[in-house]
């Protein structure tokens, strides 16, 4: 008859296990959100020379704000890239449990997320703290390096090989390009005109330094609503 393990084996046992796992996924994801901000740079530097002196109104911008937080200006927007410290796993009712690579290894189901957020540059410039800015993008990076994308638009279907697909520079790149194409198109629209019809008196006190009305691409709309909206 087979003894049953003392709360302290099964304690350490799940240290060994289950820590040691996610500490590997945190380095994983750690060091592909430092090669993140190498492409980041890099394509900031290369879109910069190519449009060179055509408008010097056009900001195209890399900042580095910290080991887990980065961002670029383009033009009139702000992509904020930023990696979750915590690791998570796959909710029960993920289709992804029923393949064969999570069949195989459930550890593999465990991963590290980098989020891609989308921000008017105006509301950072004017520091107008009550816009929305938007999650286009979630990166998923697991004990192997696998990854797949969860997003709008083509971000949403052309990085989904998660039992194949291995995150490098290149791919990284492909994202980072993929987002800004997207962003690019994601137009500021009028808000609804009972959402601007009132403004209090604080709101025009302040119209010297911003008017203090909630700006963001989709204002009026949930960002579920959507017909690109994630899954």
């Amino acid at each position: 008859m087979k003894k049953e393990q003392s709360p302290k084996q099964l304690i350490l046992d799940m240290l060994k296990g289950k820590a040691c796992l996610k500490q590997n996924i945190f380095q994983n994801t750690a060091e592909s959100f430092k090669q993140l901000k190498g492409v980041l740079a890099d394509i900031i530097e290369d879109v910069r020379d190519l449009f060179g002196d055509s408008d010097d109104r056009v900001l195209l911008e890399y900042n580095d704000k910290g080991d887990y937080e980065a961002q670029i200006i383009v033009g009139g927007d702000v992509l904020y890239f930023y990696m979750h410290t915590n690791v998570f796993k796959f909710e029960g009712t993920n289709s992804l449990w029923r393949t064969t690579y999570l069949e195989e290894d459930e550890s593999r189901g465990y991963v590290g997320v980098i989020n891609i957020y989308n921000f008017l540059a105006d509301s950072i410039k004017y520091n107008r703290m009550s816009d929305s800015g938007y999650l286009i993008a979630r990166i998923f990076v697991n004990k192997e390096d696998h990854f797949f994308v969860q997003g709008k638009r083509q971000l949403g279907f052309l990085y989904n090989d998660f039992a194949n697909a291995t995150l490098n520079k290149e791919g990284l790149k492909e994202i980072v390009q993929s987002a800004i194409m997207y962003t690019l198109d994601f137009d500021l629209f009028t808000p609804p005109y009972q959402e601007v019809q009132e403004v209090s008196v604080q709101d025009i006190s302040a119209v010297s330094q911003h008017l203090n009305i909630k700006t963001g691409k989709r204002l009026g709309f949930k960002f579920q609503s959507e017909n690109d909206s994630i899954e």
